[in-house]
């Protein structure tokens, strides 16, 4: 894809999913000695899931793995729909695109694994952190420089801020 055609799928998204370990996370999972998990989020990635929520896109998240710690995070950031346990990622945003009234061009996803390639492929938009697969990143309209749980997430955001013309904006209230 070209550079514009990229930044014009940007601009449509009005619904951004993301995966979480290896995206929202760096993939790492520790174990307590009770079973229980802990998973690290970053803090930057979260102000931009703010900044993209607050720019009108709604932001979900859709997992292949159910965590507590997962909606905490999305209950923390204000993410309503956290879709944990999921199997078919692409019938899942299928299913929210419809609920919601939008095609799935106006869907972007996020990911970084083979198991999200289906989701990656039926949204108009699609990214990857730096550290995705490689058939992945081969097959993503959009790869981020920072790893996932690094910024990747953060960056994403911004470029779909910068896609709609919003991010200047935002930056520049941050001076005042």
């Amino acid at each position: 894809m070209s550079e514009s055609t990229v930044l014009e799928a940007a601009r449509r998204v009005r619904l951004m999913g993301f995966d979480v370990d290896g995206v929202m996370t760096d993939g790492t999972i520790w174990f307590g000695p009770e079973g229980d998990s802990l998973k690290g989020f970053n803090t930057l990635d979260g102000h931009g899931l703010k900044m993209l929520a607050g720019a009108g896109v709604e932001v979900v998240i859709i997992s292949g793995r159910s965590s507590p710690a997962v909606r905490h995070r999305a209950a923390n950031l204000g993410i309503t729909t956290a879709l944990l346990g999921v199997e078919n990622k692409r019938e899942a945003m299928r299913e929210l695109a419809a609920a919601r009234g939008l095609d799935m061009d106006e869907c972007g996803y996020m990911g970084d694994d083979i198991v999200d390639l289906q989701v990656l492929r039926a949204c108009g938009f699609s990214a990857a952190p730096a550290n995705g697969h490689f058939f992945v990143r081969q097959h993503v309209a959009w790869v981020a420089e920072a790893d996932g749980g690094r910024g990747a997430v953060r960056e994403v955001c911004e470029y779909l801020l910068d896609a709609r013309g919003a991010l200047d904006d935002l930056l520049q209230d941050c001076l005042r």
